[in-house]
């Protein structure tokens, strides 16, 4: 297999990294990694070495450079992983309309519950809007447990890309003790306890760096 690279940022922070990250890692593919600290005066310079975006992730794969968790996500499941989406038509659609709802909407709970994986803030940041978009997070899990969750314990029964795009926000209900009805509580668990999604949370609790402003971060 060519050499695939996955650059990210801090872990205990950056949402979207671990979104890749986790997709690949369910994928059982080999990859080596690249952090790069954020939040510093060098880090734009130094994601800009990889991603013309000056953001991360980014993955590296022969020639290729794929910017953007979702694009990343994508060009993985085309590419070497297909079992990463649904292999039903009907469910492999929502699967990917749930996946783009979680990349371009949620801005509310974004900028009020960043991600901080070691930290624990319970029933801060909680206003009307973020529970609006707590909400909907919890209609979207619901419907798609109980519509095509049967098979396993994921949103489409398997694990998915959606699993990996929720992952981060699985994490901020736990920082933020966000109450969750059984289905989404079993749901969040069965994420949670992943033993990739526990490396990512183990290697998180070992950075030192603190990001002061990632509290006000979208």
């Amino acid at each position: 297999m060519s050499q695939l690279t996955l650059v990210i940022g801090n872990k205990n922070y950056s949402s979207w990294s671990l979104r890749s990250w986790l997709a690949m890692k369910q994928a059982r593919l080999d990859f080596q990694e690249v952090r790069i600290l954020l939040d510093t005066h060098k880090t734009h310079q130094e994601i800009r070495q990889y991603s013309p975006s000056g953001r991360v992730p980014v993955l590296l794969h022969d020639k290729m450079r794929i910017w953007e968790s979702l694009a990343i996500c994508e060009y993985v499941a085309e590419t070497l992983a297909p079992q990463l989406w649904p292999s039903d038509p009907n469910a492999k659609a929502v699967a990917r309309s749930v996946s783009a709802e979680m990349h371009a909407g949620f801005a509310d709970l974004r900028r009020s519950m960043p991600m901080d994986c070691r930290s624990r803030f319970p029933g801060m940041g909680m206003n009307p809007s973020v529970q609006a978009d707590i909400n909907r997070i919890i209609e979207i899990w619901r419907h798609c447990r109980q519509t095509f969750g049967q098979g396993g314990d994921f949103l489409f029964g398997d694990f998915s890309i959606a699993d990996a795009m929720f992952a981060p926000v699985i994490s901020r209900f736990v920082t933020y003790d966000v109450p969750l009805d059984p289905i989404s509580g079993a749901y969040a668990r069965a994420v949670w306890e992943l033993p990739a999604m526990q490396d990512w949370l183990y290697e998180a609790s070992q950075e030192v760096e603190v990001i002061p402003s990632f509290f006000y971060a979208t």
